[in-house]
């Protein structure tokens, strides 16, 4: 009997813990174009500490995903976007 209460806790388990997939918002809209020019745009898929977020968080497809961190990259290079933030002011 405890064997079949077992069982229950770990399908009630599993079942929260997948939620609804996020769909990536470049390939939903169009219009949305990926610049390094566009820090505020950028900025909305770098943590507070300045990494680039990964897929899984973002919803991003690869193909996106791969644009948005080479965009992160040149913005970086050319100082619109800092490479770190400095946590220790």
């Amino acid at each position: 009997m405890s064997k079949k209460k077992s069982k229950n806790r770990r399908s009630k388990r599993k079942s929260y813990r997948y939620g609804k997939r996020k769909k990536c918002r470049f390939c939903q809209d169009s219009s949305l174009v990926i610049d390094y020019k566009d820090v505020k745009l950028l900025q909305n898929y770098m943590s507070d500490r300045g990494k680039i977020a990964a897929r899984r968080v973002t919803g991003n497809c690869a193909k996106h995903q791969r644009e948005l961190a080479r965009a992160i990259r040149r913005s970086r290079f050319l100082a619109l976007v800092p490479y770190t933030v400095d946590i220790y002011r």
